[in-house]
């Protein structure tokens, strides 16, 4: 007797599995499920990998996930242990990485996570050889860096998550001050991902009315509104939301969904991520990945918008770019 499925449907095709927007998300912590969840509930990509050490959490990430498939447009989604999982993706979110501990210094947490990578950026480029890696582990900057070496791959299709998320912090505090849409709040967060960050005062606009075409002082400590405040509030806010929940997860998952959309879908947007700065942008010698703006499309960073800084500008995205350099020679390869 023939069964249920052969007496249900007439084949005509043999179905194609491949699909053209399939995105793995290695590392199933608070960020990296923040990242898969937004990636599904906003249809950027129809077929989902899921990839980490702890099998039982990742079968269980599984199974939640895919028991909500008829409210996500029914998105394949697969978890393994086994990076053969990730194969023929177009995009692969790295999250995985060890937390500092209390009392190691940067450069330890970051030695740590560059062997951590090693195990991880050759598998994901051997079984998807075309693939876009976004980079969301911390220090983003010297990751993304570090995934570059690893992977052999150009630099335009290796990305850090950047600044994305400071820019947009930036953006809501300007909103909650003025009292209008974050989307109408027009500023930019540039250089690392940490505490050397820029903010581009020189270019905040609402409307395309500068801020500082009203308030010279604006962003400086001359400045008796002190709107300087609100980025002392970008660098500190991941230090207080981690204190008061342990953990950042929404706002970095949004922020990825948002890149992955505008490399998937191709649409040239622009954002503030991680990318190997052009020899001589700023004045910046080292070899180093910082955020600045860029174009994002389907291969990739296609350009790098040229800001017009000011010379204060400039000194503290070059002084960024020094210290990365400086965390980078310590790396032990």
């Amino acid at each position: 007797m023939s069964s249920i499925k052969e007496q249900l449907f007439s084949e005509v095709a043999e179905c194609d599995a491949s699909s053209n927007n399939k995105v793995t998300v290695v590392g199933i912590g608070q960020v990296g499920m923040a990242c898969a969840f937004s990636i599904l509930t906003q249809n950027v990509s129809s077929d989902l990998a899921l990839i980490d050490v702890a099998a039982d959490k990742l079968q269980g990430e599984l199974m939640d996930l895919q028991h909500g498939s008829a409210f996500i447009k029914n998105a394949k989604i697969q978890a393994s242990t086994d990076f053969s999982v990730s194969a023929g993706s177009r995009l692969c979110i790295i999250t995985a990485g060890a937390r500092q501990r209390p009392g190691e210094s940067r450069l330890d947490l970051v030695q740590r996570n560059t062997d951590i990578f090693k195990g991880i950026i050759p598998k994901l480029v051997e079984y998807s050889p075309n693939t876009i890696l976004l980079v969301v582990s911390n220090p983003v900057d010297i990751l993304t860096y570090v995934a570059w070496k690893l992977s052999g791959l150009p630099k335009n299709r290796v990305i850090g998550s950047g600044t994305n998320l400071d820019s947009s912090r930036f953006r809501f505090l300007m909103s909650q001050r003025l009292n209008i849409a974050p989307t109408s709040c027009h500023g930019w967060i540039i250089g690392e991902h940490g505490d050397s960050s820029v903010p581009v005062w020189s270019g905040v606009n609402v409307a395309g009315v500068r801020l500082r075409e009203l308030n010279p002082d604006v962003g400086t400590d001359s400045d008796t509104e002190k709107w300087c405040e609100l980025h002392s509030e970008v660098v500190n806010s991941a230090y207080e939301v981690i204190k008061l929940k342990g953990y950042t997860s929404w706002a970095i998952g949004l922020s990825c969904a948002s890149l992955a959309s505008s490399i998937l879908r191709n649409t040239n947007n622009v954002h503030a991520v991680s990318t190997l700065v052009n020899q001589g942008e700023h004045g910046i010698k080292e070899e180093v990945y910082l955020s600045l703006p860029c174009v994002l499309t389907a291969n990739g960073v296609s350009h790098i918008v040229k800001q017009i800084l000011t010379d204060s500008e400039t000194v503290q995205l070059q002084k960024s770019a020094a210290l990365m350099q400086q965390v980078q020679l310590g790396i032990k390869w």
